[in-house]
């Protein structure tokens, strides 16, 4: 096994697929709380969520040899930056691909001094919730447009 990074552009192709597969599978986690939510809810859920390619900044895939196998990407959040989109294919997890995504995310921050790093994440995504632990996020109150998900959790690093 031989993980490297590679940083693209947010609309590579790889990174497009990486972010399909998540919606894929982050669609199904949450179906049962989105069901839950009125049209309303649900439209503020996904207004949330959206990521406009002009707002990224920095975008990084995960390769074991030659296959990707993950994705994150930052953007700017007043004097700190947003982690968005982390994911790493179940097919690949527990490669450490997580954590050496989120390890060159926090390089990227600190060259750029960075205040902090924040992030949204679910609450039934207990791993990606103790990896987040793990690397010194502590949980915040929602942030921005996520205080519309009622399913979400907020972190932040300061650095």
């Amino acid at each position: 096994m031989s993980l490297t990074v590679e940083w693209v552009g947010w609309l590579d192709p790889r990174a497009v697929q990486q972010r399909e597969l998540m919606e894929v599978e982050t669609t199904a986690m949450y179906a049962d709380r989105q069901a839950e939510l009125d049209e309303a809810g649900r439209n503020a859920v996904s207004a949330a969520l959206t990521v406009s390619p002009s707002d990224v900044s920095h975008t990084v895939l995960v390769l074991d040899a030659d296959v990707v196998i993950g994705h994150a990407a930052l953007r700017p959040f007043g004097a700190s930056f947003e982690v968005k989109k982390v994911f790493v294919d179940s097919r690949h997890r527990g490669k450490g691909a997580a954590r050496l995504l989120m390890n060159e995310l926090e390089g990227v921050a600190r060259e750029a001094e960075a205040h902090s790093l924040v992030l949204q994440t679910g609450h039934v995504q207990v791993p990606a919730m103790a990896l987040y632990e793990s690397l010194g996020y502590r949980r915040i109150d929602a942030f921005g447009h996520y205080a519309a998900i009622p399913f979400g959790v907020c972190f932040e690093k300061t650095l």
